[in-house]
C-alpha cells in the first residue's frame, strides 16, 4: 500500500512541473530585472497598423491646400526680386538664380538645402557736380533746384536731389610734366604748385597725391594730407625725357581716384594737369584716357605751360580734357600767371553744384551717354562733364 502511495505522488509531481515552469518564465517577462534589460532597452510596442498605400485616406479641403501654402512661402527668385526692387526708389534690381534653383530638397531627404539666390542691384543715379558762372565769367553760388533742367541722352530727365557742394573734401591728383618740353620754366612751375597745394589742402579733410610725368608716370608722393610731405613730392621732380601725358591721365584715373574713398564718403576728385599738351610716347589714346577720366568721375584742370601767347595743337587737347569732364583750361600769357591759374582753380572747387538724377530710358549697356544741364536764365553758363558711360550689368 505504501509503495502504491508513493508511485502516485510521484505521478502528481511529474505532471504538475512543466506547469510551473511556464508560471516562472511568465513572472520573469514582467519583471525585466535582468542587467541586460537596462543596457539594452526592450522594443516598444508594435505601431498601430496604418492603411495600406493602394487605399490612402481621402484629404479634407483643408488638407488638400496645406502644401501649395508652404511652398509659397518661400518666394521664386524673380519674386524676391521683385520685392526688393519695390522697396528701393534708387535703384533697380534683378534677381538671379541658380538652374538648380527649382524646389528645394524635403526636410527628410538628408540632402543639404544648397539652393542659392543672387540678387544684383544696379544703380540708376547719375551723379553731375557743375559750376555757373555769368557772362563776366563770375560764380554764380545762390541757385536752386529750380533753375535747372537735365537732359540726358537727348530726353529729359528727374532731379532727385540737388546741393551746393562748396565744402566737400577733396581728391587732387597733381600731375607735372617733366619732359625735355618744360625745362626752362619748370622750377617756377613747381613752386605755383606747391603753393596751390598748400592753400587748398585741409588736414584731416582733403587729400592730394603728386605725379611727375615725362616718358612714364612716376608718383613721388601718394594720397596724403601732409602738405609738406606733398611739396617734398614736387620737389623731386627732375624734368627730362619724352612725354607721355594721355598715360599719365590714365594712371592717375584707374589707379588712384577710381577707388577712392568708394562707398564710404561723398568727395569731389580731380586732376590738375600741368602741360603744354604734346604728347609722344603713350601707349593708351587720347579718347581711352579720357574714357578712363569720365569713368572716374574726374575734372580735369589744366594749365598750359606754352608762354607762346598763341594756341598750339598741345593748347587744343588741353582743352578738349578739361571741356569734356567739366574744368577749364587756362592759357596763361606769362610765367607768372601760373599762380594766378591755381588761384582760379582753388576757387572753382569751392564753388560747385551737385546734382542726382534719374535718366528717362536707363540701360546698363556700357554705351556713352550725353548730359546737358540747362540754366532756366539764359544769361548763366554751366559748366559740367559732357556725358559718361552706363555701367555693364
Amino acid at each position: 500500500m505504501n509503495f502504491r502511495m508513493k508511485y502516485w505522488w510521484i505521478l502528481v509531481l511529474a505532471a504538475a512541473l512543466p506547469w510551473g515552469l511556464v508560471a516562472q518564465n511568465t513572472s520573469q517577462q514582467q519583471l525585466p530585472d535582468d542587467p541586460s534589460a537596462v543596457k539594452y532597452p526592450p522594443p516598444s510596442p508594435d505601431p498601430a497598423p496604418v492603411a495600406p498605400p493602394a487605399s490612402p485616406a481621402p484629404q479634407t479641403p483643408a488638407s488638400a491646400g496645406t502644401q501649395p501654402a508652404q511652398q509659397n512661402t518661400s518666394s521664386t527668385p524673380s519674386q524676391q526680386g521683385g520685392a526688393q526692387q519695390g522697396s528701393s526708389s534708387s535703384s533697380t534690381t534683378k534677381s538671379e538664380a541658380t538652374p538648380s534653383t527649382g524646389a528645394k530638397p524635403s526636410a527628410g531627404s538628408g540632402e543639404p538645402d544648397d539652393t542659392l539666390t543672387v540678387i544684383r542691384k544696379r544703380v540708376d543715379e547719375v551723379n553731375v557736380v557743375f559750376t555757373v558762372t555769368d557772362k563776366r565769367d563770375h560764380f554764380v553760388k545762390d541757385l536752386t533746384q529750380n533753375d535747372f533742367r537735365v537732359i540726358d541722352d537727348n530726353k529729359p530727365a528727374n532731379i532727385e536731389a540737388f546741393s551746393h557742394e562748396t565744402n566737400l573734401p577733396l581728391r587732387v591728383g597733381l600731375l607735372i610734366d617733366a619732359s625735355n618740353s618744360v625745362r626752362d620754366r619748370f622750377k617756377f612751375e613747381q613752386e605755383a604748385a606747391i603753393e596751390f597745394l598748400n592753400q587748398i589742402i585741409r588736414p584731416r579733410y582733403d587729400k592730394a597725391f603728386v605725379i611727375g610725368f615725362d616718358t612714364t608716370p612716376e608718383v613721388t608722393q601718394d594720397f596724403t594730407d601732409d602738405t609738406q610731405a606733398l611739396s617734398h613730392g614736387v620737389r623731386m621732380l627732375r624734368a627730362g625725357g619724352g612725354t607721355a601725358m594721355y598715360d599719365a591721365i590714365y594712371f592717375a584715373c584707374r589707379d588712384k581716384l577710381m577707388g577712392v574713398d568708394k562707398g564710404q564718403i561723398a568727395t569731389r576728385r580731380a586732376i590738375i594737369l600741368l602741360s603744354d599738351g604734346e604728347d609722344n610716347q603713350s601707349r593708351v589714346s587720347r579718347e581711352e584716357a579720357l574714357q578712363m577720366a569720365l569713368r572716374a568721375e574726374v575734372i580735369i584742370y589744366a594749365i598750359s605751360t606754352n608762354t607762346s601767347g598763341i594756341k598750339l595743337r598741345g593748347d587744343k587737347v588741353l582743352e578738349y580734357f578739361a571741356d569734356q569732364t567739366g574744368g577749364k583750361a587756362f592759357f596763361p600769357f606769362k610765367i607768372e600767371d601760373v599762380a594766378n591759374a591755381f588761384t582760379e582753380i582753388q576757387d572753382e572747387l569751392r564753388s560747385q553744384y551737385a546734382i542726382s538724377y534719374k535718366p528717362a530710358d536707363f540701360l546698363s549697356d556700357g554705351k556713352y551717354r550725353k548730359i546737358e544741364i540747362l540754366a532756366e536764365n539764359k544769361k548763366y553758363h554751366v559748366r559740367a562733364r559732357k556725358g559718361y558711360y552706363a555701367p555693364r550689368q
